[in-house]
């Protein structure tokens, strides 16, 4: 899955980067500058959510899938989605029900200092809400549909990779991080490119860690 805001500049190296056989979804939610015509011209199958958020594109995306394992990357450039492969091996073999991505900057403009240090002060908050010795919340990550789906994610804003980890954790599944490469996205951040938007992402986050542990009905 693949969530774009206003992506065209991006999409031609993110998609062509989508490991060969893999369905490219992009989840176009509310572009004006033609990411959904861009996705479509080079193959992948786009997905419309007009509800505004990372999290609810994210999870229209998820919804939208079909396949036994899903992956989930940003579609700014910033990360390369051939990064993947190993994390749904990973979980295919049974080793891990859940692997994601540490953002390695390459380059000092890859991550800003005030997006890295709130990552920073989450990870640790993570920690002593779930024990998780987790270093990054990022977006690139592998699990199977079914059993996310089986979390009933309710979050539709930045918090929404966030609780992915926080009720996977509350259900027992196994989680591992892994290095990967962390490049200067193309165009301007909605997010990290602004404290502004880092604060939001902050706030919607800690409301999450603030959910009592939810156990029932979720699976591996």
């Amino acid at each position: 899955m693949l969530p774009c805001l206003n992506e065209a500049e991006a999409l031609p190296w993110v998609l062509a980067r989508v490991p060969a056989g893999w369905r490219a979804l992009v989840v176009d939610n509310g572009s004006t500058d033609g990411s959904a015509d861009v996705a479509r011209s080079l193959g992948a199958t786009v997905v419309h959510e007009p509800r505004r958020g990372f999290g609810a594109a994210c999870h229209a995306g998820l919804t939208a899938a079909t396949a036994e394992f899903v992956c989930f990357c940003d579609c700014d450039a910033s990360l390369d989605p051939a990064q993947l492969e190993p994390f749904v091996r990973e979980v295919r073999s049974g080793a891990a029900d859940l692997v994601l991505g540490r953002r390695r900057p390459q380059g000092r403009g890859a991550w800003p200092a005030h997006a890295r240090a709130g990552n920073l002060a989450l990870a640790r908050l993570l920690r002593r809400r779930t024990g998780l010795r987790l270093h990054d919340l990022g977006p690139l990550r592998a699990a199977r549909r079914e059993p996310l789906l089986a979390l009933d994610l309710t979050d539709r804003r930045s918090g929404y990779p966030l609780q992915m980890v926080v009720r996977a954790a509350d259900a027992g599944w196994r989680i591992a991080e892994h290095d990967v490469p962390y490049l200067t996205r193309a165009g301007t951040s909605k997010v990290t490119g602004t404290w502004r938007g880092t604060w939001q992402a902050v706030r919607d986050m800690s409301r999450v860690l603030n959910e009592a542990p939810v156990r029932e009905g979720t699976a591996r």
